[in-house]
């Protein structure tokens, strides 16, 4: 397979082993850690197609270029520790004729814990993740970052990542306070915010995702997402308005 896999990870070793697994096939896996201290390195150690290579997180889109920059094959996937790339995608990466023009897209299956979660606006999201690193990389964002379309062609690949993101609601709230923070220090004095822009963005996130995208549906899952995405909402735009201020 001419296809790298490489991953970011910091603190992943709940869910990274079955990740790992499902990239088995890769002769080429970056496992790129960021200070973990729960075991992942010991975990990712024991896949013979892994390299670990340790170093620092500066914001998601410099971090996974950098990350990139250790693969052996030109065309790379990036997938997360708590991925798992399915046995359909796995047979179109094997055998797909793939054009460096092109930043491929795949389909994502959302998971709570072991609950496969049909709305909320996780449902089958397509998100780019396939990529030839001689022709583009990965923006500069922080947060938000996305690999550089311009001039490119985007198309799906078949199969599926299934995304095993939460394992508890500890997971929500420490992911709240990590990406609200990331949004708040890649914006300050770029960004205007305010107390009332933090409450009625929450408000409406919550109305958006529990109504709108009918995570209601999900039952308790949804409710939980829902107020995740309320919270995550509400930090981003307070912790800015405090970071704006600091620096009048």
């Amino acid at each position: 397979m001419n296809v790298s896999a490489v991953m970011i990870v910091k603190n992943g070793a709940r869910t990274i082993q079955r990740s790992l697994e499902s990239l088995k096939q890769f002769d080429d896996v970056i496992v790129y850690d960021n200070g973990s201290t729960d075991g992942t390195q010991a975990i990712a150690a024991q896949y013979p197609n892994v390299r670990l290579i340790e170093g620092e997180f500066d914001g998601f889109g410099p971090t996974k270029n950098r990350a990139a920059s250790y693969a052996v094959h030109d065309w790379v996937l990036i997938i997360d520790s708590d991925e798992v790339v399915d046995e359909e995608l796995l047979l179109a990466l094997q055998s797909e004729s793939l054009d460096p023009e092109t930043i491929y897209i795949v389909n994502f299956l959302a998971y709570y814990k072991e609950i496969l979660i049909r709305y909320c606006g996780w449902n089958n999201q397509k998100i780019r993740r396939l990529y030839n690193k001689t022709v583009t990389r990965f923006n500069d964002n922080f947060v938000h970052e996305n690999i550089i379309d311009e001039g490119m062609k985007k198309l799906p690949i078949a199969g599926n990542m299934k995304h095993y993101s939460y394992m508890s609601i500890t997971d929500f709230i420490i992911k709240v306070d990590r990406y609200s923070t990331l949004f708040a220090t890649d914006n300050v004095g770029r960004i205007k915010s305010s107390p009332t822009k933090a409450f009625f963005n929450a408000l409406y996130s919550f109305f958006r995702t529990y109504i709108l995208k009918r995570g209601f549906l999900d039952g308790y899952a949804g409710l939980v997402i829902s107020f995740s995405h309320m919270a995550t909402n509400f930090y981003k735009y307070i912790k800015l308005y405090d970071m704006n201020k600091q620096i009048k």
